[in-house]
């Protein structure tokens, strides 16, 4: 087993995992700690070591609010279970689990960047263990990032200070962590030209982010986005805006600083961390992604539906009763001005998907709801077609029984359990047919991740059940629900209006 790499910097020495033979290494430095004059810059290059580096724990995460353990908070009682976990600044740090036993092995490699809304969020979250991944010839990778008012404030001095890289630095993590692995990742028996990147929420967007930037040519073969396509629908939605453009950043930058009492970076970067995470808690601010024109050229989605993307398979795919769109509206008459706003001569189609004019309003918004990220994704798969990129678009609707007290269906993330098949780590007391799930959906993860198709077989030596691709001819997706079930069912008449509506409107 390949316990001992040696990468740019230096030795690295990893651990057995639970199954010895894999080989964990964690808290590898991938950049420079981003502190003091490298707050607010692209990453630095890591600096080298003498002897050999104990990869053998997670590093600090990245400064972010403290999570408070809380009953009542599904996220917190799921995975917030360390509220005293170390966090730094000094956070630019990766992990990797291997299977190799030499370095010319040449594996599939996958690497992950983790969810929060850009805010919160770590690699040592109990459901992010690479082993049972691993164990199928995969090498996994997961990078940590700034997070929050670390990674992605703006502000005219830093702009100006450097124009090539004047935002996005949490981005930027991802996407020097991502050459990292490109540079390095042979150490470990991975194959420099064999790159799946992948995301959940905000770990999602990001990954969309890298599809969309300009600068990431042959970086990586492939993509998985889980939940993480965001675009607007229905009016007054309460979606997460991720995206924003730089001079409306820099200008909430400028207040910030205001809010902090400091009248220069250069003062600003001298605060003590934790009190710069303080007070962004304290400002309730919120920092995204920023179109600057040179990491990102405008909304990640909107680039997507453009073909201004590497053209790479993509997995897509959301749990089945996450984001949905609801019209915000109390009245039939708000509900008709609504229609009449958003489809002009085809506001009576929709009313009429909706029950028509006499239909009670909550029955009315009922029948209109749908799944905002399955409404994205099925314009992605629209475009995919009518602009002639026909690269291979997989997608998937997550919705499994999920047990416990507390009854919470197919909440946001939770499938993440699953894709990692690291159920047994996790409080709820899943049963015999959520390990055989969590299997198939594994198995076909590692599939993609080996070669952009997630059809093969089985850990039974069985043919998982066959996956095609999303196409408007055949608008259908996989099914986790009791089992793997590839499900030939034409989406709703409203999901299919909605969808040619957008294109209308973008032929207009």
């Amino acid at each position: 087993m390949l316990r001992i790499a040696k990468v740019e910097n230096g030795m690295v020495q990893g651990l057995p995992a639970a199954d010895p033979r894999i080989t964990s290494f964690k808290g590898i430095p991938f950049a420079a700690p981003p502190m003091g004059e490298n707050r607010w810059r692209a990453p630095q290059p890591a600096n080298n070591w003498e002897g050999v580096l104990k990869a053998y724990e997670f590093a600090p995460i990245s400064l972010q609010v403290r999570q408070e353990i809380d009953d009542n908070n599904i996220y917190t009682r799921e995975w917030a279970v360390e509220p005293n976990i170390v966090m730094d600044e000094d956070c630019l740090y990766l992990n990797v689990w291997t299977p190799a036993k030499s370095v010319d092995e040449k594996l599939p490699v996958y690497v992950w960047y983790f969810g929060g809304g850009l805010q919160v969020g770590h690699t040592a979250e109990m459901e992010f263990d690479g082993e049972r991944i691993a164990r199928r010839g995969i090498v996994v990778v997961t990078i940590n990032y700034r997070l929050n008012v670390f990674g992605f404030l703006s502000h005219p001095e830093i702009t100006a200070e450097a124009p090539d890289a004047p935002a996005n630095f949490g981005h930027l993590d991802q996407q020097a962590a991502t050459r990292w692995v490109k540079r390095n990742i042979g150490a470990f028996g991975g194959d420099t030209d064999n790159i799946t990147i992948g995301g959940q929420s905000a770990g999602g967007w990001s990954v969309m982010s890298q599809l969309a930037s300009p600068q990431n040519e042959g970086l990586f073969q492939r993509a998985i986005v889980q939940s993480g396509v965001f675009t607007s629908l229905f009016p007054g939605n309460g979606m997460a805006n991720f995206w924003t453009g730089l001079r409306e950043a820099e200008r909430e930058g400028v207040t910030f600083f205001e809010y902090l009492g400091v009248s220069s970076l250069e003062e600003a970067r001298r605060l003590d961390g934790t009190y710069l995470r303080d007070k962004a808690v304290e400002y309730q601010g919120f920092w995204g992604t920023v179109e600057d024109g040179v990491f990102n050229v405008g909304n990640p989605f909107e680039c997507f539906l453009q073909n201004k993307r590497w053209m790479v398979p993509v997995m897509f795919g959301h749990t089945s009763s996450e984001f949905f769109s609801v019209p915000n509206v109390e009245t039939q008459e708000e509900l008709e001005k609504m229609a009449a706003d958003m489809f002009g001569n085809d506001a009576e189609a929709f009313l009429k998907l909706c029950g028509g004019h006499s239909a009670d309003i909550e029955e009315a918004k009922k029948k209109a709801a749908v799944s905002s990220i399955e409404y994205a994704i099925r314009l992605a798969a629209q475009a995919n077609a009518d602009t002639g990129a026909n690269t291979p678009l997989y997608y998937y609707n997550f919705d499994a029984d999920i047990p416990g007290w507390d009854n919470p269906g197919t909440f946001h993330s939770v499938d993440l359990w699953f894709f990692f098949e690291t159920l047994a780590k996790c409080w709820r007391p899943f049963v015999g047919k959520h390990y055989d799930l969590a299997r198939q959906m594994c198995n076909y993860w590692v599939h993609f991740i080996a070669s952009g198709d997630p059809n093969g077989k089985d850990s039974t030596g069985e043919e998982l059940p066959r996956w095609n691709p999303l196409t408007p001819e055949t608008p259908y997706g996989m099914l986790f629900a009791d089992r793997a079930e590839y499900f030939e069912e034409q989406p709703g008449e409203m999901m299919k209006f909605l969808v040619q509506q957008y294109f209308k409107k973008e032929n207009c």
